[in-house]
């Protein structure tokens, strides 16, 4: 059974005077505890298609089911990553993890045990009481993903996460990230424009085509020595062979 299925979604913008056609005949499925990327041109929609299976958009056509049942709103199974931490520079690393829980009238006395882990598992323990400003980059999009973790999502969404740090984070912390969704046996879909940190990180990468964005391949991701770190994966000698086959798809147009 798929945990996530999209199924033939459309979605046109429309003004006075014309129709912007985004997204044309998208369907996919992504199975539970599965990896997927979504690779495109700038522009092409990879954004919308993932706003719209958090249920933050609505298509002009075509559904989106999880666990087999059709989504007519966000849900509490789906956790979002943006491409900014989106912390609040006035509250510290704790008050922003449980930020989510707040909203949604949780007792936060139920989560301490739960969120206490996560902080020392990941290294933020000794950091509860700092503020975003007093921590690198790579250390908020971990506070992020916590934060997201908080609220138990069954699937994560991930729009770009790693795009505001610089290349050598960015490879630290996408290990990372990595390694936290796996251990928390999360199903993960990432839209990203880096085809390396794709291929290191999914089970399967969507390529899509120019707006309006349809898929032009899916790509099954296969090394021959299974890694659990992204990093590793880069140095196989498949992973070139992939970089050469989804570059040349996106070059294709």
């Amino acid at each position: 059974m798929s945990k996530v299925y999209v199924k033939q979604i459309y979605m046109n913008y429309h003004s006075l005077t014309t129709c912007t056609k985004a997204l044309n005949d998208v369907t996919f499925s992504v199975n539970d505890g599965e990896f997927l990327s979504i690779v495109g041109p700038s522009g092409c929609g990879k954004s919308t298609l993932l706003n719209i299976i958090a249920g933050l958009l609505k298509p002009s056509y075509g559904s989106i089911y999880i666990d087999d049942e059709k989504m007519t709103s966000y849900s509490s199974k789906m956790g979002y990553m943006f491409q900014k931490d989106q912390l609040f520079g006035w509250l510290t690393v704790w008050e922003n993890i449980i930020l989510g829980l707040k909203i949604q009238h949780k007792n936060i006395d139920n989560y301490k045990l739960k969120l206490n882990t996560l902080l020392k598992n990941y290294g933020l323990i000794d950091f509860v009481s700092h503020y975003p400003d007093e921590l690198s980059g790579g250390m908020r999009q971990k506070v992020a993903l916590i934060r997201t973790l908080a609220l138990d999502p069954e699937v994560l969404l991930l729009d770009e996460p790693f795009s505001s740090l610089d290349y050598q984070t960015r490879l630290n912390i996408s290990d990372e990230i990595f390694k936290i969704i796996k251990h928390e046996n999360k199903t993960a879909i990432m839209v990203t424009h880096d085809i390396s940190e794709a291929i290191s990180m999914s089970n399967r990468v969507i390529v899509l085509s120019e707006r309006p964005a349809s898929i032009k391949k899916i790509v099954d991701i296969k090394f021959s020595i299974p890694h659990d770190s992204p990093l590793k994966c880069r140095e196989e000698p498949e992973f070139r062979i992939y970089f050469n086959n989804i570059w040349k798809e996106l070059n294709s147009q």
